[in-house]
Order: structure tokens, then C-alpha cells, then sequence
């Protein structure tokens, strides 16, 4: 299996994930969660112009893939290749079909059930308000571990592919284009997207040829320095601004592009057909490298699970969704989305080198610069598929990897102000929208800035964010248990994924725990215990939450309907 061809491996994971589209979501649609079109969802019930605006699902699709998407499913994968390329193919493929995609339609489902409401306060709403305020800090720390690292890997990327700086911001202009074409000026959607899509490729192509490069120093910040503070800038008055002004066609581009470059990186592959390289199972792993089980299951959350999406679609998504029916499209195709790109990633970085040789002296350390291992090997693999020069080739990637880094990155922010305020209210403080933003990006720069002027200290507390990620997902499936048991609905599709990404979160937890005290690292070694000792209360509520709402009277189902001039054209 060490010399499988890449091609088998990219049509048995199409293939699968596909698959899980039209059955699995089908199921969990029509018999778990019972998807009514005719339910009146957030969007139009609380339509404010500026976070509830009733959203096409294609353009909603957009933005919550993209805003989910990040760097994440990216560096997983390119990190986990090291165990060999078969543990990490298995995980990306089923945890999408069977986790990922029920766990996103489930959140989605979950808030918008709720007047959509985050997935912080539903927790207190379904398993009580000590779990809330736990629920909260576990969150909060989430995003903030996020918002920094990302700040970090797109100056980073900006840095070392001078060439995507142009079509990165000039992607912004774009969106406010698209945003008023769409919202103002009622335009047809199809004609739209290719105008966009047009530009930002043409963006692309301007950007290879004329690299942009930020001064040495400048007041005292190196070029990383200099970005993470333009970054901070832009997350903060991005996540004010209404979201059809930015975030949703911004999102919408980006998520086009996305299926484009991964179109151009399979089709890369399909004609060149390279051999995969790397071994199936690795047991010559560096020295240093933790055990696959179950380092595997947290290293690759983005493109298998991952909890961050329960908060974007809970935060953001569920306020946008136009028929409750649209979330299956977004939630879990969204999902399908994340895996494929996953998975490009797997075939990216162990096929896309000549020899072993030289793919094990880049893997030659754990975690070591995942991101521009990916633009590298899938550089080369689009140079031999198609024979785009490898520069240009590393800039259409990168400039994929920075885009969603940076929706992420905003959309994190949004939702830290969301959390902020909503810590305010049980402290019985009113804190504005302003107010609530400052607050985030200050105690975000603040973390960034904490190791030195270059923006290190952003990556001070990633090394949690495996576990705590996963944490997350599994709490957020209990929630959604919770409310199925109460609704007398299936509830064993979420609840035994629940329990083993749960076992799995736990486990890495304690073995990072174990390493944090043993290196004396005492901060890392603090805030896990703190999100040990949180997570695991919660669990605790959300057991009991189970057992009594299997003894209660069934819910009720809601009757609360759309009108005919309420919906969108489809």
C-alpha cells in the first residue's frame, strides 16, 4: 500500500464523502432532526439588516464554509501525514460522513430551533446555568486561541508568498462589490459569482507578478508584526459591519474559489497521477512525534470535527438560515466541503514529493510548518498535472489558505463579541457591540504580543486548541442529545460519536496535561486543567440532563410557520 497511486485515494474519499451527501444527510434530515421548510426560522422572525438577514443557501453556504474552514483543515492533515497517510484517510473520510456533517446540520438545527441562539446559551437552556457559565470559558478560550493563531499563519503566509498579498485584500473590494450587486442591486446571482470569481483569479495572477513586501522594521516591528496588526484592524471593523455588506459575499467568493482551486489541485492529480510516496503506516516517526491514538483525533479536527463549527454555526449561520430545509445543504455539504479540502491536504503533502527521502527529511519534526508543506506539495503536484508554473501554482494555494484563515479569523472575532456580551448579561452589565469588539481584539492583541514584538505569543496557548476543540464538539453533540431525547427523536447518531470523540478529546487532554507538568510549562499545564476540570462538569450536566429528559414528557413540536412572501426564491 506505500506505492498506492494518489488518484485511488482522491476517488474512494470523493466518492464516500458524495455518498454521505445524498444518503446519510438524507437520513439525518428526514428521521433525526426532521428538517421543516415551512418553519419560521430567526432570520425572518428577529430580520435586524445587520446579524439575522434571511440569506440564499448558496451564499450562506459559502460563508459558513469558509468561516468554519480556516487554516484548520489544512495543518491537521499536513501534520497527521507523519503517522502515514492510511490513519489519517480513514479519519478525514468517516469522521466527515458520520461526525462532522451530522454535528454542523445538528448545531444549525439545534439554534435556529431556538431563536439562534449561541451554543453557550443553549447550554444553559438545556443543561442548566453552571454548565452555561463553564460552557462559556471553554469557548472564549477557543476563539481566542484562534483568532491569534491565525492572526500568526496568515502574516506568516503573507511573509514567505509575497505574491498573495495582492489578491488577499484586493478580495475585499471584490466582496463589497459583490455584497451591493446582491443585496442592492438585485443581481443574478450566476452572473455574480463568474464576475467575482473572474476577478479574484485575475487578482491572483496580478499578485504573482507583482509581490508585495512590507519594510524590515517599523516601529519596531518586524514585516509579521506589521501584518498582524493590519489583520487585527480588519477582524475588528469586519466583524461591526451588517453581514451582507462583507462577511457573506466575502465568504460566498471565497468558498467558489475554493471548490476552484481544489477542482484545479484533483484535476492536478487525475492527469499526473503521482505515487504516494509516503508510507501507509509510519514507523519511523521522528523523534518526539506523541502516539497516533489519540493525538490522531485531535491533530486532525477541521475536515473530520471539530467544535469551532458548532460556535460559528450557532453564532453566525443559524441567523442567516432563509428555510430550515437549507441547512442541510450548508451544514453538512459544508462539512463535505471541509473533508474534501482535507483530504487534498493528505494527497498534497505525501505525494506531491519526488522520493521518500525527501519527504522525510520535510517530516523530519513534528508540527513543522504544515501550511507551507501544503502549498509546496500541491505546488508541485498542479506544475506536473497541469504545468502552471509552481510559483503561480503556490500563490493560488496560499492565497486559498490565507482567505479562509482570515474569515475565520474575523468571524472569530464576531463571536468573541458575542461571548463578551453575553458574559456581560450574567453579570448583569449592558456592553455594546463596539465596546464588546474592543474588548476581544484587545485581549487577543494582548496574547499576540505577550512573547515580542513578531506576534510568537499567538501561538502561546494554540497547543491547546486540539483538545480543547474536540472538547467542545462533543459537549455541543450532548446538547443536541439533549434536545432530541426531549423531542423523543433517534438520538444514537449523535450520541455514540459523541461518546467517542469525547473519550478521545479526554485522553489527549490528559496525556497533554501529563507532558505540560512534566516540562514544567506552567501556563499550558493551568489553562488545560481549567478546561479539563470545565469540560468535564459539563459532561457531568449533560449526563444528568439525559437521564431526567428521558423520564420528562415529550416537547411539543413548533408550529411557528413561514409565509409564502416571507421566503426567498430558491
Amino acid at each position: 500500500m506505500d506505492s498506492l497511486n494518489s488518484v485511488v485515494l482522491a476517488v474512494i474519499g470523493i466518492a464516500m464523502m458524495i455518498a454521505g451527501y445524498f444518503l446519510y444527510s438524507k437520513f439525518l434530515a428526514k428521521k433525526v432532526y426532521k428538517l421543516n421548510a415551512q418553519f419560521k426560522t430567526p432570520s425572518h422572525e428577529f430580520n435586524d439588516g445587520v446579524d439575522f438577514v434571511p440569506t440564499n443557501r448558496y451564499v450562506l453556504w459559502g460563508h459558513h464554509f469558509t468561516s468554519v474552514a480556516g487554516a484548520a483543515p489544512i495543518v491537521g492533515p499536513a501534520v497527521a501525514v507523519i503517522w502515514g497517510w492510511l490513519p489519517a484517510f480513514i479519519w478525514v473520510v468517516l469522521g466527515t460522513i458520520f461526525i462532522a456533517g451530522m454535528h454542523d446540520l445538528g448545531a444549525l438545527w439545534s439554534s435556529q430551533r431556538n431563536k439562534g441562539q449561541s451554543i453557550g446559551t443553549l447550554s444553559g437552556r438545556y443543561i442548566g446555568p453552571r454548565g452555561r457559565n463553564l460552557f462559556l470559558v471553554v469557548v472564549f478560550l477557543l476563539l481566542l486561541m484562534v483568532v491569534c493563531a491565525f492572526g500568526v499563519v496568515i502574516s506568516g503566509l503573507l511573509v514567505s508568498q509575497p505574491g498573495s498579498v495582492i489578491p488577499v485584500w484586493g478580495a475585499l473590494l471584490v466582496a463589497l462589490v459583490v455584497g451591493q450587486l446582491i443585496y442592492r442591486f438585485k443581481m443574478n446571482l450566476l452572473v455574480v459569482t463568474i464576475g467575482g470569481v473572474a476577478a479574484l483569479y485575475g487578482l491572483i495572477i496580478l499578485g504573482d507578478q507583482f509581490p508585495v513586501e512590507l519594510p524590515d522594521q517599523v516601529l519596531g516591528l518586524n514585516p509579521e508584526g506589521q501584518w498582524i496588526i493590519l489583520l487585527f484592524i480588519y477582524a475588528a471593523i469586519a466583524s461591526l459591519l451588517p453581514v451582507w455588506v462583507l462577511l457573506q459575499p466575502r465568504d460566498y467568493i471565497n468558498g467558489i474559489q475554493l471548490f476552484i482551486g481544489l477542482a484545479i489541485l484533483y484535476g492536478a492529480v487525475m492527469i499526473a497521477t503521482p505515487t504516494v510516496i509516503a508510507p501507509a503506516y509510519n514507523e519511523a516517526t521522528p523523534e518526539g512525534t506523541p502516539s497516533l491514538v489519540p493525538l490522531l483525533f485531535v491533530t486532525i479536527a477541521c475536515g473530520a470535527i471539530s467544535g469551532f463549527h458548532g460556535t460559528v454555526a450557532t453564532g453566525t449561520t443559524s441567523k442567516q438560515l432563509d428555510r430550515e430545509t437549507d441547512a442541510k445543504f450548508v451544514g453538512y455539504f459544508g462539512a463535505i466541503g471541509e473533508g474534501l479540502l482535507a483530504l487534498g491536504a493528505i494527497i498534497a503533502t505525501t505525494a506531491g514529493y519526488q522520493t521518500l527521502a525527501e519527504w522525510q527529511e520535510v517530516y523530519s519534526e513534528f508540527n513543522d510548518d504544515p501550511v507551507n508543506n501544503f502549498v509546496e506539495g500541491g505546488g508541485a503536484l498542479v506544475n506536473m498535472g497541469l504545468g502552471i508554473p509552481e510559483s503561480l501554482s503556490a500563490t493560488i494555494l496560499a492565497t486559498m489558505a490565507v482567505l479562509f484563515a482570515a474569515t475565520t479569523m474575523d468571524t472569530g472575532v464576531r463571536l468573541m463579541r458575542f461571548v463578551v456580551q453575553e458574559v456581560g448579561e450574567l453579570a448583569k452589565l449592558r456592553i455594546n457591540i463596539y465596546a464588546a469588539t474592543a474588548i476581544a481584539v484587545t485581549i487577543a492583541a494582548a496574547l499576540t504580543f505577550s512573547q515580542g514584538a513578531d506576534g510568537s505569543g499567538g501561538m502561546l496557548i494554540w497547543p491547546l486548541f486540539g483538545t480543547t476543540n474536540q472538547l467542545l464538539a462533543a459537549l455541543t453533540m450532548g446538547i443536541i442529545t439533549v434536545m432530541l431525547i426531549r423531542k423523543g427523536r433517534p438520538f444514537l447518531p449523535v450520541l455514540i460519536p459523541m461518546v467517542f470523540v469525547l473519550v478521545m478529546s479526554l485522553y489527549a487532554a490528559l496525556v497533554q496535561v501529563t507532558g505540560f507538568y512534566e516540562d514544567g510549562n506552567w501556563l499550558l499545564f493551568t489553562l488545560n486543567v481549567i478546561i479539563l476540570v470545565a469540560g468535564t462538569w459539563v459532561l457531568v450536566e449533560s449526563i444528568i440532563a439525559m437521564l431526567t429528559a428521558r423520564k420528562q414528557e415529550k416537547e411539543p413540536e413548533d408550529d411557528v410557520l413561514l409565509t409564502e412572501e416571507q421566503k426567498l426564491p430558491s
